[in-house]
């Protein structure tokens, strides 16, 4: 097991024929555009060689970039894992990469591109690797759900019956029965109830594709139930862009945590047959994107009083709107409406530096979106480290000179969104992520309450 944290450490691994780098090439070329890219074309997104590792050939080493997850490759397994965590020297144990993905699992929990069944998820038993933890709760919640009711829909079928249903297609008839003396059968076309519908196909296909890159007998178990269940449904490759647009009535409303996993494993995994001999497989996320997401989410969740808006995008800086203006959080309380922007950067690193590690780039950026926007209050939310003390916070007035010397407030703040003593304690025995984070969820609550000065 190769573990690498964004940007930070470097090991040494030997790339025989460029096999790992044309693989990764091959899983940049083929991502979806999914809801944690921006659907816009990126610089980034210009490049046909990959962004996931760095390789530097001169010296036979692998860096990893900006994603987390996990990739698979010839017989080794690479975890991703977020620079937050990362301690230069540290020997990382078992116990310790299992809690930082426990971390990750708790902030999916409250992205919107995703909902997490609240239930005890057993991951003292699963040791190897979050996306196996992910595939578990996949497999467990869809088997639990299927055993109890199966998803059906009507679907327009054309068969031939022995009587008139829905409406009988003439030519159909004619060519197909009549001629041939098959007067009896009527070729109909009705609305049929189905179990063999698009949303179990995707089902099966999702079930299928993880069935063959589990380790876990726990979670192959759990599969190889639903594919029993499924078995009469049409074996299709399904996408992502299909599974968002599943949409369910009331009476179907559990199956949307289903599909929602379904859209985060087909947006995000590769899996495929590389040079016809190594099975090969990726699981990665962009942790800028987790991290704005996690933001949102939670104060959507936990903060109701507080409006909160992603990505506003009603705002353009110039006249003819060409250049539209999205920053992360537009927030409304009972007295002010704030911006907000997410950094995914440590700062604070250096207690020389009057800037603290905030860059020149992102407060020309906060004091636009102050002027457009009309607010004088902007808040930079910066992620926590294990080398921080969680106390950081920094505040700049700008001057607005074009109305009239209005101060402009930039304060940045670091907000607890992991927690150090979850990584020092023992993995507790099937404890559900909300129960293990408890602590962690009231504290950037009250911090997120105090910066926004929340009237209880």
């Amino acid at each position: 097991m190769i573990n690498l944290f964004e940007y930070q450490n470097k090991i040494n691994y030997r790339d025989k024929e460029n096999e790992l780098e044309e693989f990764l090439d091959e899983i940049w070329n083929r991502r979806e555009k999914n809801s944690y890219y921006n659907a816009e074309e990126t610089e980034e997104n210009r490049f046909e060689s990959q962004r996931f590792l760095q390789f530097i050939h001169r010296s036979d080493e692998i860096k990893s970039s900006k994603y987390l997850g996990v990739i698979h490759f010839g017989g080794e397994k690479f975890n991703l894992m977020p620079k937050i965590f990362y301690q230069e020297g540290k020997e990382y144990t078992s116990h310790e990469i299992t809690q930082i993905q426990n971390h990750i699992l708790w902030w999916l929990s409250y992205c919107r591109k995703i909902r997490f069944p609240n239930y005890q998820a057993s991951l003292d038993n699963i040791k190897s690797d979050f996306f196996e933890v992910l595939i578990y709760l996949f497999a467990k919640y869809t088997r639990e759900l299927l055993n109890n009711s199966i998803y059906q829909q009507y679907q327009e079928v054309s068969r031939e019956l022995s009587f008139i249903k829905g409406r009988l297609n003439i030519n159909e008839y004619i060519n197909e029965n009549l001629s041939k003396g098959r007067w009896y059968k009527l070729n109909c076309t009705y609305d049929s109830y189905e179990m063999d519908n698009e949303f179990n196909r995707i089902i099966k296909y999702v079930a299928t594709l993880l069935f063959n890159n589990t380790n876990s007998q726990d979670s192959k178990k759990h599969l190889r139930e639903i594919l029993f269940i499924l078995d009469e449904v049409t074996d299709e490759r399904a996408t992502a862009a299909q599974c968002a647009g599943i949409k369910f009535n009331p009476m179907f409303g559990e199956f949307e945590t289903v599909r929602d996993y379904c859209h985060l494993f087909l947006s995000n995994c590769i899996s495929f047959d590389y040079k016809n001999d190594l099975k090969l497989f990726a699981f990665l996320l962009p942790m800028e994107y987790v991290f704005e997401d996690f933001i949102f989410g939670f104060i959507e969740k936990e903060l109701p009083e507080i409006e909160a808006k992603s990505q506003r995008s009603d705002v353009y800086l110039d006249e003819d709107k060409i250049f539209n203006m999205r920053p992360d959080l537009f927030l409304k309380t009972n007295s002010k409406s704030i911006i907000a922007d997410t950094k995914y950067k440590i700062v604070y690193s250096d207690e020389k530096d009057p800037k603290k590690g905030i860059s020149q780039s992102d407060l020309y950026q906060m004091t636009t979106y102050a002027i457009r926007f009309d607010v004088d209050e902007i808040f930079l939310f910066y992620p926590n480290t294990v080398m921080s003390n969680q106390k950081s916070f920094t505040e700049l007035i700008v001057k607005d000179k074009l109305a009239g010397e209005r101060d402009i407030n930039i304060k940045a703040y670091q907000v607890p969104v992991l927690n150090k003593d979850i990584l020092n304690k023992e993995l507790w025995k099937n404890t559900e992520l909300k129960v293990m984070f408890e602590e962690t969820r009231e504290e950037l609550k009250r911090k997120i309450e105090r910066i926004l000065s929340v009237q209880q």
